[in-house]
C-alpha cells in the first residue's frame, strides 16, 4: 500500500515485521473474549491459512519422499524373494516380497502426485475485501482500479504465491480445504493399508517392523513383539481419513459469500490433518528403515501351500511324458484331497509331494519333480516388475 502511495510509514512496517512470527495465544484468547468473534481474534494474531497450508505441504512432501525411498531400497533387496500371495486372505499364487512392497510404493507415489498437484494449484486469496468485490480498496485508491489490481498482485507475490483467485467471497473457496484434506486423507488410507499388511505379516512371522532390544511388546506377555508402530499408524490414519468428510461438509455449508460456522471447525480440521499426516509419515519412515524379513519362515509357508499350487505343472509334465490328462487329473485330485485332510484334520505338514513320489503312476516325471516345485518358477515377472517401477521412480 505504501508503494502504491498510501500514507504508511517505515516504522509501522518494521513493527509488523518484528512480530511476523509471534503467535500470542493468550492475546488471541483475550481478543476473542472481548470481541466475541473468533475470526477477528485469529486476524489480530497475524496468521494466514493459505500460507500455513502451503508451508505444511512443503514439510510433508520430503517426508513422503523419504518413505518411498526407504521402501524402494527394501523392494530392490527382496525383488526376487518368493512369498505366498494372498487373495481373500487365503494363500494364492506366489509373488515376491519386493513386489508386494511395490504395491505399497505405487500407492504412495499416487499420494505424492496428488499432494504435489494440490501444492501446485494453491492460489492466494489476495486483497479482495469483505465480500470479494475489492470495493474498500477501490475507495482507498480513489477509484483507481489499476492500483487495486496491482496491490492484489504485489501482496500475492510477497506472500510467495504466483497466482491469486480472481473470484472469492469473504474467504477463499473452502474447496481448497477439500482438495488438501482429500489428498492427506488418501495418504492416510495408503499408510493404513501398508501398516495393516505389515501387521498381518508380523502375525505370520514373515516380516517385522523394527523392534528395539529393550522394547516391551506387551505389558502382560513378555514374549510378544507387537507391531506397535504400525498399529499407531493405523490408529492415526483412521482419524486422518475421517477429516476429509469434515472438509466436504464445511464446503457444502458455506452459505452465500461466507458464514462463520466454518472457522472453529477448520482450525481443528486443518491442524489435525497436517499433524496426523506428519505423525504417520515420520513413523512410517522409521518402520521402513528397519523392516526385518524372515526368509526361512516364508519358505516354510511356501512348502505348506506350493504342492497344491503346482498340481497344474505336474499334470502338464505328465501329459508331455505321454500320460492322459484326465487320468492324471484324477490321480492328482485324489492325492490332493488326502494331503488336505492330513493338514486340516491332523494338523500335520502338507505331504502331497511325498504322496506323488510314492505313486508309481508319476514315475516318468520324478527326475524333474523338484524343478516343478521351485518357488522361483512361480513368481512370473515379479522381479522385472519391481525393477521397472524403481527405474520409473529414479526418473521422477
Amino acid at each position: 500500500m505504501m508503494e502504491l502511495g498510501l500514507d504508511i510509514t517505515d516504522a509501522q512496517l518494521k513493527e509488523m515485521e518484528a512480530h511476523l512470527y509471534d503467535i500470542d495465544f493468550k492475546y488471541a484468547a483475550e481478543e476473542e473474549k472481548k470481541t466475541r468473534h473468533d475470526v477477528m481474534a485469529h486476524v489480530h494474531t497475524f496468521a494466514v491459512d493459505l500460507i500455513i497450508i502451503r508451508d505444511g505441504l512443503d514439510i510433508l512432501l520430503p517426508k513422503l519422499a523419504s518413505s518411498i525411498q526407504r521402501l524402494a531400497q527394501f523392494a530392490e533387496q527382496y525383488k526376487a524373494q518368493p512369498t505366498l500371495g494372498f487373495t481373500h486372505l487365503q494363500p494364492a499364487q506366489l509373488t515376491t516380497v519386493g513386489k508386494r512392497a511395490c504395491l505399497w510404493i505405487q500407492d504412495l507415489l499416487m499420494d505424492e502426485r496428488a499432494i504435489n498437484r494440490v501444492r501446485g494449484d494453491l492460489r492466494f486469496r489476495g486483497v479482495k475485501g469483505t465480500t470479494g468485490t475489492q470495493a474498500s480498496f477501490l475507495q482507498l485508491f480513489n477509484g483507481d482500479s489499476l492500483k487495486v489490481k496491482k496491490l492484489d498482485k504485489i501482496v500475492t507475490e510477497m506472500a510467495g504465491f504466483e497466482r491469486s483467485f480472481v473470484i472469492s467471497g469473504q474467504t477463499y473457496t473452502r474447496k481448497v480445504d477439500v482438495e488438501v484434506l482429500s489428498a492427506l486423507g488418501s495418504l492416510g488410507a495408503s499408510i493404513h493399508k501398508i501398516c495393516s499388511d505389515i501387521r498381518l505379516l508380523a502375525n505370520m512371522k514373515e516380516l517385522e517392523e523394527p523392534f528395539e532390544s529393550t522394547q516391551i511388546g506387551s505389558s502382560a506377555m513378555p514374549y510378544k513383539r507387537n507391531p506397535m508402530r504400525s498399529e499407531r499408524c493405523c490408529s492415526i490414519a483412521r482419524h486422518l481419513i475421517t477429516l476429509t468428510s469434515n472438509a466436504m461438509n464445511t464446503a457444502a455449508n458455506q452459505w452465500m459469500e461466507r458464514t462463520l460456522d466454518d472457522s472453529a471447525n477448520r482450525r481443528m480440521t486443518l491442524a489435525e490433518g497436517f499433524l496426523s499426516a506428519d505423525s504417520i509419515l515420520v513413523t512410517l519412515q522409521n518402520i521402513c528403515e528397519g523392516l526385518v524379513v524372515y526368509p526361512k519362515v516364508i519358505e516354510r509357508h511356501i512348502k505348506q501351500e506350493l504342492p497344491f499350487m503346482s498340481t497344474e505343472n505336474v499334470i502338464m509334465a505328465m501329459v508331455k511324458a505321454g500320460g492322459d490328462r484326465q487320468e492324471c487329473h484324477e490321480q492328482v485330485r485324489v492325492l490332493s484331497h488326502q494331503a488336505g485332510a492330513v493338514v486340516k484334520q491332523q494338523g500335520l505338514d502338507n505331504d502331497l509331494v511325498e504322496r506323488i513320489k510314492k505313486t508309481p503312476y508319476f514315475a516318468p516325471i520324478l527326475p524333474i519333480l523338484d524343478s516343478l516345485l521351485d518357488p522361483n518358477t512361480f513368481t512370473g515377472r515379479a522381479p522385472e516388475q519391481v525393477m521397472k517401477l524403481l527405474m520409473a521412480i529414479c526418473c521422477l
